[in-house]
């Protein structure tokens, strides 16, 4: 016989047998060993998990990009064969657009938001761990592929006609096209969750105004997840028409024009390239106001200029299409928005460089990380606007100087704020800060072979070296300065020195766990709310909700400004321990939260099940949409968590 006359502690034990109000059982679930991790709906736990998900991936990714990088070092390169070195350069796409970036997005998205605005959890906690699994579970989907006739093998735009049976008839853009299916369901339903988070969990007195950049900046990003998703979606079904069934969407010998994959996939993959820029945006905002010791400057005009970009950015697709022949009048006027958009993009490199001068700044390796992603992605921005002249844009089209373009936006953009993200948080996430000496080497590494790789790239894209090339000679080489082998090798040389940075961050995560001191509660002398917390922060993350005054709530609430104008001199007025104490309660164990489930576990390993019956056999499909269906019920089924509710000790025998 077991009763629950305790109220449920937010402690990591096992879970009682709970009855709901009409008498149906719960199973006990597990909420201690790796079990706890799998059944898990604490949004720091499924933060974490997103973020070792798609760490790995990234190193997947690191090994693809080596293997075409060894393939090109040399003329007449034999490493990869012509179609390996296409599914390679495939994957190595999409392991780091869809299966890296959007996933760590996500993964600080999940862990900082409720923290930001304090929050206890998100909205939908069991929505939020169904979004982890089913990014995972289409994630190892996609890359079943090497192991089942070959990977996809038309590069991650997978054009039409070449995505078609014709041009590609093993199963591998089949399984990419179902994969990123289920990928982009985790993406949709985690974008839906963290906005009503956002919107409904914000703590009292913290308006839209006085909410963190990454928050602000990760909320537009979910929003361009919200209206982009669902377009790449209907381009991925369609594909898989086309190619299972049939159906002749993209073929031109059926009638159909291939010209409509290109527009639905880059109605999502211009917005894409901004959810992938925007975060790393918003965490470059957090981190140099706080080793500038002072406030973000034109923290509105940051806001504001987030928003735009999103908006802008679903109004320029069609320059990657200006070699298509969509005409004149369409060709002007998406360069004119091509160019608007490098405007807002532009407000703030001026206020993250007027948030720094003047300050009293400190160089730390988040700080250098952030440093990095102005000067590397200003590059980048500045190639991107090359691409919105027309003429300019058509001779670069399918050359080099594209891939240089896009690398240094994403990786001088996106991985540079990752990272810097990775050395900020990191004692707010495991208690432990990562080695500073370690870190500058990370660094350094990291910048040098990023310009060492993509940097010449530039010069062999403008003498003409197409992109998903697999071999060049050295007789059309050329000579002197824009010899093509030289730059190759070069580029080749850059990406090892920069594996070798990303590898002495892991050496240095592992290093740190074992040998650092615990973090002190306040390593960096922090603005923002998620520092009111210990670290890491409780399973419920606050005793007592704070209420907020004013942006960077909790700098005011260590110091007091005294001085005039512009001048910022600040007076201590209260310790950490103070504003920690503040917020502590007597009996934390009388604040509940979600219990742990198993059923969004169950839910998306339904989804791969269906994935591979609909490209191998119709019976697979059946037995996956029969646990889909029990998944489904089970989940509705399920208690919600009310533990304070007296059960009678008759039920439960």
């Amino acid at each position: 016989m077991t009763t629950l006359d305790q109220p449920r502690s937010t402690e990591t034990t096992v879970d009682a047998v709970v009855s709901d109000t009409y008498g149906v059982l719960r199973r006990p679930v597990a909420t201690v060993g790796w079990r706890s991790w799998l059944f898990t709906v604490d949004h720091k736990r499924i933060g974490i998990m997103y973020g070792v998900a798609a760490i790995s991936f990234f190193v997947l990714g690191g090994v693809e990009a080596l293997l075409i990088r060894l393939q090109l070092a040399g003329p007449d390169g034999t490493v990869l064969s012509a179609d390996v070195y296409n599914q390679m350069f495939t994957m190595h796409a999409t392991s780091m657009v869809f299966l890296f970036a959007m996933p760590m997005a996500a993964a600080f998205a999940n862990y900082l938001i409720p923290l930001q605005i304090g929050a206890r959890d998100v909205a939908f906690p069991r929505l939020n761990a169904f979004s982890f699994w089913c990014f995972l579970v289409g994630a190892l989907f996609v890359n079943t592929s090497w192991f089942l006739g070959g990977a996809a093998d038309g590069g991650w735009f997978m054009y039409a006609p070449n995505s078609g049976v014709a041009y590609s008839p093993s199963h591998g853009i089949d399984i990419w096209a179902m994969g990123l299916q289920i990928t982009g369901i985790a993406s949709l339903v985690g974008a839906i969750n963290l906005i009503v988070t956002v919107i409904n969990l914000r703590a009292p007195g913290m308006t839209f105004m006085k909410m963190p950049t990454f928050t602000w900046m990760a909320l537009v990003t979910q929003f361009l997840l919200v209206f982009a998703i669902p377009v790449i979606t209907v381009a991925l079904v369609l594909l898989t028409l086309e190619r299972s069934f049939g159906a002749p969407f993209f073929m031109p010998d059926a009638g159909a024009d291939p010209l409509l994959w290109q527009h639905l996939f880059w109605i999502f993959g211009h917005p894409e390239v901004y959810i992938l820029i925007l975060p790393a945006f918003g965490i470059t905002s957090e981190i140099l106001p706080v080793f500038s010791k002072k406030p973000l400057f034109g923290y509105p005009l940051v806001v504001f200029s987030g928003v735009v970009i999103g908006f802008i950015g679903f109004g320029v697709w069609a320059h990657h299409m200006f070699a298509s022949g969509l005409g004149p009048m369409s060709v002007a006027i998406f360069s004119v928005a091509s160019m608007v958009i490098a405007i807002p993009t532009g407000v703030k490199i001026v206020n993250w460089t007027m948030t720094m001068w003047g300050g009293k700044l400190r160089f730390t390796v988040a700080m250098l990380f952030c440093i990095g992603l102005i000067v590397q992605f200003t590059v980048g921005g500045l190639s991107g606007v090359t691409h919105a002249v027309a003429p300019s844009d058509t001779q670069q089209t399918d050359t080099y100087y594209i891939v240089a373009h896009i690398h240094y936006v994403l990786f001088g953009g996106a991985v540079l704020g990752f990272f810097g993200a990775f050395y900020y948080w990191w004692p707010k996430m495991f208690g432990k800060c990562l080695d500073e000496r370690l870190g500058r080497w990370n660094f350094w590494l990291m910048i040098i072979g990023m310009n060492l790789t993509f940097g010449p790239m530039h010069i062999i894209g403008l003498q003409g070296q197409p992109r998903r090339m697999y071999v060049w000679t050295e007789a059309r080489a050329g000579e002197g300065f824009f010899n093509l082998g030289f730059w190759n090798t070069v580029a080749s040389v850059g990406a090892f020195v920069m594996a070798i940075g990303i590898l002495l961050f892991l050496i240095n995560v592992v290093y740190s766990h074992r040998t650092s001191p615990p973090a002190p509660a306040d390593p960096w002398d922090a603005r923002t709310l998620e520092w009111m917390t210990t670290n890491p922060p409780a399973p419920h993350n606050w005793d007592r909700i704070p209420r907020v005054h004013r942006l960077d709530e909790f700098f005011h609430r260590k110091y007091e400004d005294v001085g005039t104008g512009d001048r910022h001199d600040l007076r201590r007025v209260a310790t950490v321990d103070d504003v920690l104490a503040e917020l502590r309660v007597d009996d934390p164990s009388t604040i509940h939260m979600p219990d742990p489930s198993y059923w969004p576990l169950v839910l998306a390993l339904s989804l791969p099940i269906i994935g591979f019956g609909v490209i191998y056999h119709v019976v697979l499909a059946v037995v996956g949409v029969v646990l889909l269906i029990a998944a489904v019920f089970g989940w509705a089924l399920e208690p919600s968590s009310a533990p304070d509710r007296r059960v009678p000790t008759e039920s439960l025998t």
